[in-house]
């Protein structure tokens, strides 16, 4: 699909932020993800563009939610696994009630 010329983001604006922060896309996954990027763009603006009053205050935290409205907190309540050794039982490595998994190599990085 050819770009849009009005998208904001550029197949080589893209290629560069993508290089930028070293990300390794394929080029179908590139082109989705710069027409999502873009499609959020447009989405921006165009809620940029609602009026709205000037004495409206900035809402960082959302609707409030008074404590009148909010069910009560529950208690918590333990509920233990019942099944617990069969599932101890699909594990290949189990010793000394601990998980054995294999030793990943690793590189000291200089």
């Amino acid at each position: 699909m050819p770009p849009n010329t009005s998208d904001e983001i550029t197949p080589e604006v893209f290629k560069y932020l993508v290089d930028l922060a070293s990300f390794e896309l394929e080029p179908e996954n590139q082109e989705y993800l710069r027409r999502q990027l873009n499609a959020q763009l447009k989405s921006i603006h165009e809620l940029a563009e609602i009026p709205l009053a000037d004495d409206i205050p900035a809402s960082l935290h959302g609707v409030e939610y008074p404590k009148a409205n909010r069910p009560p907190i529950r208690e918590d309540q333990p509920n233990p696994f019942e099944a617990i050794q069969e599932l101890i039982g699909q594990i290949p490595h189990f010793e000394d009630g601990y998980v054995v998994v294999p030793e990943i190599p690793h590189q000291t990085l200089e």
